[in-house]
């Protein structure tokens, strides 16, 4: 990338995310291993904030030039950047490739002002951009998040708890050749439950949330039952109920969709995650023809925005 005098590029790295994990539903996200790289780089042309349009290498959706130029906006910022965006996050898969996209384009406009905002701004920002907090709250401080987003009517931004995680836990991901559009496992949800599943969510979480602090596979596997979204939205994407059986019979502690799917996640100890990563894409392929796996770990840091080049 050639660099004129007297500009500055800035480069951030922003981790794909899982969400749910069973009864976390739209609060709880995790950082994974899998990246969307996003670049900006100041022009000496023209004037006012003006992103012309970045180079989406792999149908990354152009949500990095929305966030940067709503947060550029916000911030006060003049003149013209060109952004370069490239991701290895499987879109419509459930692991977070437009939080990922919000979040590298927030951090990188807050990296260019003077004055940059607070991260609870960032979260805000983020979920008017996104529509539900958990995947790019994930991306935007890494580790494993939990986002409420409004708490209260009185309440200026979102409330985000930052949850402990085991070492000891690894993580596998897979997902077929085809996407399941977030809209779609929406419009599935059922719109009422009944009562004892209701009241059963919450005590799973608890169990979820222990079982992530201390690495307990009874409390993982006990934490990852709920009740409100993964049953309406299996019957959608040929495969994953077999996949997420294979994952478990293959020593998975936890298995379930990541996100709203198309794609599936699976936690259990680290030295198993490789075979647990094959039997689950062999469930994919069984049914769908294709599938696709792959060992991740926890990106517990936030991202950096690096400075490429200043004069």
């Amino acid at each position: 990338m050639e660099i004129a005098s007297g500009t500055a590029a800035l480069r951030v790295q922003v981790p794909a995310s899982t969400s749910n994990l069973g009864p976390g539903f739209d609060f709880l996200g995790l950082a994974l291993s899998l990246y969307l790289c996003a670049e900006v780089l100041e022009s000496n042309a023209g004037d006012g904030l003006a992103a012309t349009p970045p180079r989406l290498e792999d149908g990354s959706p152009d949500l990095v030039r929305i966030a940067f130029e709503r947060a550029a906006a916000e911030l006060g910022l003049a003149g013209t950047v060109r952004l370069r965006v490239k991701s290895e996050i499987p879109i419509g898969r459930g692991f977070g490739s437009s939080g990922a996209a919000v979040a590298a384009g927030l951090l990188l406009a807050n990296a260019r002002s003077a004055t940059p905002l607070p991260l609870e701004r960032l979260l805000t920002l983020g979920l008017e951009l996104e529509g539900h907090p958990d995947n790019v709250t994930a991306s935007l401080v890494g580790g494993c998040t939990l986002c409420h987003p409004s708490p209260s009517p009185d309440a200026a931004h979102p409330v985000l708890i930052r949850q402990e995680l085991h070492p000891s836990i690894g993580f596998a991901l897979a997902w077929p050749a085809d996407p399941l559009a977030t809209r779609r496992a929406r419009e599935a949800l059922p719109s009422e439950v009944p009562f004892p599943d209701a009241a059963d969510n919450p005590r799973r979480l608890a169990l979820l949330l222990e079982g992530l602090r201390t690495g307990s596979s009874e409390l993982l596997g006990l934490g990852g039952v709920e009740h409100l979204h993964e049953h309406a939205r299996l019957p959608l994407i040929p495969g994953a109920s077999r996949a997420l059986e294979a994952a478990r019979e293959a020593g998975a502690w936890l298995a379930t969709l990541s996100g709203a799917g198309s794609g599936t996640v699976a936690l259990g100890p680290i030295a198993s995650m490789q075979r647990v990563a094959d039997a689950m894409a062999d469930g994919f392929r069984a049914e769908s023809g294709a599938g696709f796996a792959r060992v991740v770990e926890a990106v517990r840091d936030a991202p950096r925005v690096l400075t490429l080049h200043q004069d």
